[in-house]
């Protein structure tokens, strides 16, 4: 059995090792795996979209533990959404949405039972006290019904969608991966006129990344099924002062 771990906690303060310290003391013998620990604070969508663009890569009956949660602590759910392939261990903060909305859920538990939860003295660490330790249990077998009850829906995320108006599409900018490079909410493009990131023009749209204009913006498709702003062996978001929610308009041949 495996685990497969996303958050937000970074390497500083321990919370990654504690969580894995969890999981291993309930059941020392499953598999963990780290998607990534440095999805920018805070940051739902950039944890859906890494989440999405991953996840069908992994062994069928994986168990993914997803761990933004800005709303920790609060009346939010916590879950597990059961897919025909794979466990989802999670808030219901729309993060599992992107994938539900592809893999439809055969079943989502909320969580409610203490007995495969820690105590604590403080409601701040969901992902030591809640969601290692029901990812452990679900890794030795134990029934996803026993946790708690069936939920009928789940939180949808509210996903900025581009807008197309004959031959101009107008997207903006939703995160940076590590590059620099900036993932657009852009999916499909039929022909590549021109484009703009702001009023700073896409010079052209490659296929892969040596071949864009060095020193200038280009596009790409990329592994997030998005389009993407790059620079040629430099960082996009730094040499051009690139933001999250940067208007991004391109013109179709």
């Amino acid at each position: 059995m495996l685990i497969a771990l996303l958050t937000d906690f970074g390497y500083k303060d321990g919370f990654v090792g504690t969580v894995k310290g969890v999981i291993k003391s309930i059941n020392p013998s499953v598999d963990i795996i780290d998607i990534s620990h440095e999805i920018s604070s805070f940051n739902i969508i950039e944890g859906a979209l890494i989440l999405k663009a991953s996840f069908k890569y992994f062994p069928p009956g994986t168990i993914f533990t997803v761990v933004v949660d800005p709303g920790v602590g609060t009346d939010r759910k916590t879950i597990i959404a059961k897919t025909k392939n794979y466990f989802f261990v999670a808030p219901d903060n729309g993060i599992l949405s992107p994938i539900l909305e592809e893999e439809k859920p055969e079943k989502i538990i909320l969580i409610q039972n203490n007995k495969f939860t820690l105590k604590a003295d403080n409601n701040t660490f969901h992902g030591r006290d809640i969601f290692a330790p029901v990812s452990a249990y679900l890794s030795k077998g134990i029934d996803i019904n026993e946790f708690g009850n069936e939920l009928d829906n789940y939180t949808k995320l509210e996903f900025p969608k581009p807008r197309k108006h004959q031959n101009k599409i107008e997207g903006q900018i939703l995160f940076f991966d590590k590059f620099g490079n900036g993932i657009t909410n852009i999916k499909n493009i039929k022909g590549f006129k021109k484009g703009y990131v702001r009023n700073i023009p896409i010079k052209k749209l490659i296929n892969a990344f040596l071949e864009g204009e060095k020193e200038s913006l280009n596009l790409i498709k990329g592994s997030f099924e998005f389009y993407e702003i790059i620079v040629p062996l430099g960082n996009a978001k730094e040499k051009f002062n690139l933001k999250e929610g940067d208007r991004v308009v391109i013109y179709e041949a």
